[in-house]
């Protein structure tokens, strides 16, 4: 027999007597039976194999015979043990309850409150100890964190809105209530925090399940990709929202069912992108289900209650509503009521309430004949009507960006008409006869056409050249005034006053740096004359206005951002794409000509300066010296309460403006280089020279006095304007930098 070489036997067996040893050392193999070569054995027959090595004991495949109830009572005890995850320490996802796996001990938060940088939205009440031995474990309240991914990204502002916006939609701001404005200024990351506030929706609540199954987002088309890109960007395929943005009615609807039908705690595609046009148009099917958030960009589109769009949005089946605007409605108080009754419907009373109890208090304590107790009695109601509203919006301003973006130094340029212009202006002011018409106290269709057409006659008088042909009202005459041989087939700069300033930052632009430059106007007739410039220069230049299809206006945008773009020029028309627009690709904008609304200039000049922008921003304001535009950029510039607001289009003139400050409009004061300058009565200047600074150490003491103005070129902080002064280009400026805000000297 052989005999095993492991260690535990050879240990036995030294422990064995002597003679059994001295029989193993005699031991020899059988002589006279040939056998095979072993392995390891030479041809002469040695063979290194151990000698202790003992042939192996036959095994057999026997059974063991068991009776059935001992087999049956094995098999019990083998199926009856619970089933152990092989992780140590594994306690399963905290969010959902996992198959087959029963969560121990107390249900826990999504994510850690204690760690370092979390933003908690709800902390849990601190109980006693006799309190925690009653309280139902599997009831108990748990935190509610923002996910780290996007709390780690979050600057402060935006933390404090994320929270702002969450004790809104989960009512606990204002009992019963679920909805919010958000009013931030442009560019402090509105997008950002609506997303963050989603995720956090969608994932979790103080009763460890989300708190909303679907949410959905309406925005401007032209929004729809970049909503759907800022999901991407931030959430990082963490979800999968369903973006329409286009297809026929029957593909729309189709989408918008499936949506609809999706239930239970894992829905697919809980956030759904729409335009405001198509939601309007497909409100039925969305009418038939619940949501359980709606988020409204640009939300001031909702001012007006009797509009289709405002009724669809307000018969969603939805009780948390969030409304965002940089730009909030403060011309019109009934607007403004509209904006907050969509989110909190009943905060304010009724309509007729409202105009009772506030509306009317108001407006009778700013008149200016008021009596005593009128006045107090409209500055107590707005006091009340703010403190209401304030528990339900939340404004900031972009003072705050100053800490985190470059420089911005925003001017005011005042281009002085050229030859050409001023008669045609006279001219007009001559035969049109618009201040006439006012003296009888009437504001005619003409009148507003007339304002139409100064406007146009401002930018180029390539814009009113066929009105000269077809010698309309006003231009009778005027064609003898252009120079012979003129075409409007080619473009001649030197017509315009602000076209040759605008020749000239582009030239030196160009030739002396890397920048890019966004050109906005509210003409696509200007936006033609922009396109003639580029091609005479031969700059490379992209074009978005309102014949550009959505798709095609979300690829040009990234394109044109992108550092390797060869293109110079960006232009756009602030009607169709002034709102939400990132163009960080370009540090330079021009703004060609105002807009009545301040909200509107203010929407387009902040396309540049927004987050990821890495270059000092410059912003050029060109006005026409003496013009309309001038009244325009002081009636913006001026207003300071509710009642005194500019309106929204021109065709609701007659509303704001008296019939002595619409004759001003239709005036030309030709001996000045700012008109805007000559009525804020400026202390540091004496005949338009810069000679000391005012006593009390402001610009001026105006409501212009966050600009600074002066005729001397060694206040201009930007080269560009250095180079077309040197080269004799009429012009004056205002200038207003952040570089204070941001602590430079």
């Amino acid at each position: 027999m052989r005999r095993s070489l492991a260690p535990s036997q050879l240990a036995k067996r030294k422990a064995g007597d002597e003679d059994d040893e001295e029989e193993e050392e005699d031991w020899k193999p059988p002589a006279g039976r040939k056998r095979q070569k072993a392995a390891g054995e030479t041809e002469s027959g040695e063979c290194y194999r151990s000698p202790f090595r003992k042939p192996l004991a036959q095994l057999t495949n026997r059974p063991h015979c068991l009776d059935s109830s001992q087999h049956e009572a094995f098999i019990r005890s083998i199926l009856s043990k619970p089933f152990r995850v092989p992780i140590p320490n594994y306690k399963g996802p905290l969010g959902l309850r996992s198959l087959g796996v029963k969560r121990a001990g107390v249900r826990g938060p999504l994510h850690d409150p204690f760690e370092e940088g979390a933003l908690v939205l709800y902390e849990p009440p601190v109980l006693s100890a006799h309190e925690q031995l009653k309280i139902d474990k599997d009831k108990a309240p748990v935190h509610v964190v923002v996910d780290p991914v996007l709390s780690r990204v979050l600057r402060p502002h935006q933390r404090e809105g994320v929270k702002f916006l969450w004790e809104c939609v989960t009512s606990r701001r204002i009992p019963g209530s679920h909805g919010c404005i958000m009013a931030d200024e442009m560019g402090l990351g509105k997008t950002l925090q609506c997303i963050t506030l989603m995720w956090t929706l969608l994932r979790q609540s103080p009763d460890c399940k989300p708190e909303i199954e679907k949410a959905v987002v309406v925005s401007p088309s032209s929004l729809v990709r970049n909503w759907y890109n800022e999901v991407e960007k931030w959430l990082g395929g963490r979800i999968q929202p369903l973006a329409i943005d286009g297809g026929s009615k029957d593909e729309i609807d189709r989408k918008l069912v499936g949506f609809m039908n999706q239930r239970g705690l894992r829905v697919p595609s809980p956030i759904l992108i729409i335009s405001y046009e198509t939601f309007r148009l497909h409100a039925e099917v969305l009418q038939k289900g619940s949501v359980g958030l709606v988020i409204c960009d640009e939300g001031h589109r909702l001012k007006n209650s009797e509009n289709q769009t405002y009724q669809a949005l307000n018969s969603l089946n939805t009780p948390r509503r969030v409304l965002i605007s940089g730009t909030p409605i403060q011309n019109d108080l009934l607007e403004y009521f509209s904006l907050v009754h969509f989110v909190n419907s009943g905060i304010l009373g009724t309509a007729q309430e409202f105009k009772r109890h506030f509306e009317m208090p108001i407006l009778k304590g700013r008149d200016a004949d008021a009596s005593e107790a009128e006045r107090h009695k409209g500055e107590e109601r707005l006091k009340e009507l703010i403190s209401i509203v304030n528990r339900c919006l939340i404004r900031r301003t972009s003072d705050i960006l100053s800490k985190y973006l470059p420089v911005k130094i925003e001017q005011v340029v005042c281009c002085r008409l050229t030859p050409l212009q001023t008669e045609l202006y006279k001219n007009f002011l001559k035969q049109a006869k618009p201040v006439e018409e006012l003296k009888e106290g009437k504001i005619s269709v003409s009148s507003l056409s007339s304002i139409t057409s100064l406007k146009k006659l401002c930018n180029h008088p390539a814009l009113i050249y066929d009105k000269c042909v077809e010698e309309e009202e006003g231009f009778m005459g005027a064609l003898g005034l252009f120079p012979s041989g003129y075409s409007t087939k080619s473009l001649e700069p030197q017509l315009s006053g602000k076209m040759l300033v605008l020749d000239y930052i582009l030239a030196v632009t160009k030739s002396t740096s890397n920048d890019k430059v966004v050109l906005v106007s509210n003409y696509t007739q200007t936006l033609d004359l922009f396109e003639k410039l580029c091609r005479n220069r031969r700059y490379l230049y992209v074009r978005l206005d309102g014949t550009m299809s959505i798709k095609k206006r979300a690829k040009i945008v990234e394109r044109f951002n992108s550092p390797s773009s060869p293109e110079f020029i960006f232009m756009l028309s602030s009607k169709a794409g002034g709102c939400g627009l990132n163009l960080i690709g370009a540090n330079r904008l021009v703004m060609f000509d105002p807009d009545w609304n301040p909200a509107n200039d203010e929407q387009a000049m902040a396309r540049v300066w927004r987050d990821g922008q890495k270059k000092m921003c410059y912003i050029y304001r060109l006005l026409s010296t003496g013009t309309i535009e001038e009244k325009i950029f002081q009636r913006q510039t001026h207003k300071k309460a509710l009642s005194s607001c500019v309106v929204d289009e021109e065709q609701d003139v007659e509303r704001h403006f008296s019939l002595g400050e619409l004759k001003e409009l239709f005036t030309l004061n030709e001996n000045t280089t700012s008109d805007t300058h000559d009525k804020i009565k400026c202390p540091r200047c004496v005949n338009g020279h810069q000679v000391r600074p005012p006593p009390d150490g402001s610009d001026c003491t105006s409501d212009l006095s966050q600009w600074q103005h002066c005729a001397d070129k060694r206040r201009l902080q930007d080269s560009v304007l250095k180079a077309a002064w040197d080269a004799a280009v009429t012009f004056t400026f205002y200038q207003h930098s952040h570089e204070e805000q941001r602590g430079i000297p």
